[in-house]
């Protein structure tokens, strides 16, 4: 009966031109980059990629679980090295309804920048992800990177929503390898240019990451 009496009120909204009230995930799997098979990643002059995404990693499942999130981690501590592969393993056992990657560019620009599977690739004789992983990839992303830059707005620069064709690895391999064995959504998410002195200041401040991590929780919150 409560079944039929949502239906009828999500058709109603429908046809009254209401927009659909967000679906909350009911697990995340969220994965703090590196250390890895690609090394500890980039480094600023005080701040190192690993340390702000662990950081930042932590602020955002404490903030998932307490709106009643099921929260999985792909490692238990800063620098515990974990291959792409098995984070995506993590995700997969847990039935993750999204992995959320957490990474720092290097570069001369600054800001923030979204990522998604589009296409198939291929790693260590393995294909993938699905045509179901990557279509549903590609909605989640557009949601995402509409509600983490309008949250950001302000704070950091918003560097676009692009496919993981964009990345050196994804370029060459088709997407990321944590993409090509994740058979969930996956999003990575760029955070900021720690090898920008704004970007890493925004980092190496309490508010900063505040901002950084409330932005995340609540993108998610959206999908």
């Amino acid at each position: 009966m409560r079944k039929r009496i949502v239906l009828a009120f999500a058709a109603w909204a429908l046809g009254m031109g209401l927009a659909a009230a967000p679906v909350r995930p009911k697990t995340v799997c969220i994965d703090p980059g590196h250390p890895s098979e690609n090394g500890s990643g980039a480094r600023g002059k005080t701040l190192t990629e690993v340390g702000v995404a662990w950081s930042v990693a932590v602020l955002v499942r404490d903030k998932l679980e307490r709106a009643g999130v099921r929260v999985v981690m792909t490692k238990q501590s800063v620098d515990e090295k974990v291959t792409n592969q098995r984070r995506a393993e993590i995700a997969n056992k847990a039935r993750a309804d999204v992995m959320l990657r957490l990474h720092c560019d290097a570069g001369a620009t600054r800001g923030f920048a979204v990522y998604y599977p589009d296409k198939v690739g291929t790693v260590g004789g393995a294909t993938g992800p699905s045509k179901a992983v990557r279509e549903t990839s590609a909605t989640l992303a557009k949601t995402f990177h509409t509600e983490l830059a309008a949250r950001l707005k302000g704070s950091l620069p918003d560097r676009g929503l692009h496919t993981d064709g964009a990345t050196l690895i994804g370029g060459k391999q088709g997407a990321l390898t944590g993409s090509i064995y994740s058979e969930v959504p996956v999003l990575l998410v760029e955070m900021l240019v720690i090898t920008n002195a704004e970007d890493e200041a925004f980092a190496k401040s309490p508010k900063g990451l505040e901002t950084l991590s409330e932005a995340l929780a609540q993108a998610v919150l959206r999908l």
